[in-house]
Formats: structure tokens, C-alpha cells, sequence
């Protein structure tokens, strides 16, 4: 049986098969939850498994590589969301970069995902409530995904590290998204 739930944390905290990272098209090392993340893994080992991918992706796009150090995790999805200060209007490039992740997750074999809020931090640009947009679009793809794969059972942790963000997630997800 599928399910969605609401963290108040790290995602690189979580215990699940897979941890997700809100990479830049780049796939480098940055601030927030890449930078922590890339820490956890272990820089080198990481930014080497990031560049044998061709570089630049695509807003929504997702890729994989081991979670080397991030021991509470078997893999590294990398999750490009759209910089909305760049394109203020990529609600679908944002849900597919959920829905990407989904899928690799799937293809790959495992079962449970955490997620930061894609594009919330420095990416929200000028979006009146950027955690409120990213649980919203996370539910989306949440639902496709079970609805496209009703057989293949997924434990997704979608997880909102400051208090604020909590708040304005917590809302989103109780008002219907999920």
C-alpha cells in the first residue's frame, strides 16, 4: 500500500532507499540540502559519480548515483527543479522533477523516497509561498505515479526542514493535495 507523509526534518536524515537531492542542472556541489547532501555522501566521491552524467539536464529532469557515505540511504536521486526567479511559471517542470524522481526510483528497484521541497529555498524566486507550491506539485506527482503504477508500492517522505516551511507545507497538504 502507497503512501505520502509530511516530516518536519532533514531528508538526509531519513531512512529510506532513496534520498533525494535538489540538484542544479550542473549536478555540483551547492548550498541547502545539495550542499548537506553532497557532505554526507563525501564530496569527491560524489561530485566524481555527478560528472559522468552530461551536463546540463532539464528542469525535471532526475538521475541516480550511490549514496557513497549518506548511510541512511542505498541511493542519490538527483532532482533538478526549476529557478522560478528564472521561470516564474514551471509548475510542470517542478511536479516532473517529483515524478522523475518516482520513476527512476521504480526503475532502480526501490521502494521509499525523501524528499526536501524541490525549488523552495533559493529557486522559489518570487513565488508567493514556495513550500506551499513544492509539497502541492509533490502531491501531484504522487498521485500520477500511484495512478500510472498502481502495483509497485512506494513510502515517499516529503520532508520540510525549517519551521516555516513546515507551516506553509502542513497547509498545502492537509487542504486536499494529497
Amino acid at each position: 500500500m502507497s503512501k505520502i507523509e509530511l516530516i518536519h526534518g532533514s531528508c538526509a536524515d531519513q531512512v529510506a532507499d532513496v534520498v533525494v537531492n535538489a540538484a542544479n542542472s550542473g549536478l555540483w556541489a551547492g548550498g541547502g540540502i545539495c550542499g548537506v547532501i553532497f557532505r554526507k555522501a563525501g564530496m569527491k566521491e560524489l561530485t566524481d559519480a555527478c560528472n559522468k552524467y552530461k551536463t546540463p539536464l532539464n528542469d525535471g529532469d532526475a538521475v541516480i548515483t550511490p549514496a557513497f557515505g549518506l548511510t541512511s540511504a542505498k541511493a542519490i536521486i538527483h532532482a533538478v527543479g526549476p529557478n522560478f526567479g528564472v521561470t516564474p511559471t514551471a509548475f510542470e517542470a517542478l511536479c516532473d522533477a517529483y515524478y522523475n524522481s518516482l520513476v527512476v526510483m521504480k526503475d532502480n528497484g526501490y521502494h521509499s523516497i525523501s524528499f526536501p521541497l524541490i525549488s523552495s529555498g533559493i529557486f522559489g524566486g518570487n513565488l508567493p509561498d514556495a513550500p506551499a507550491e513544492s509539497t502541492k506539485q509533490c502531491c501531484r506527482a504522487y498521485k500520477k505515479f500511484v495512478q500510472d503504477y498502481p502495483d509497485y508500492d512506494i513510502d515517499v517522505k516529503l520532508c520540510a526542514f525549517g519551521q516555516g516551511e513546515m507551516a506553509s507545507a502542513q497547509e498545502e497538504f492537509k487542504s486536499g493535495s494529497k
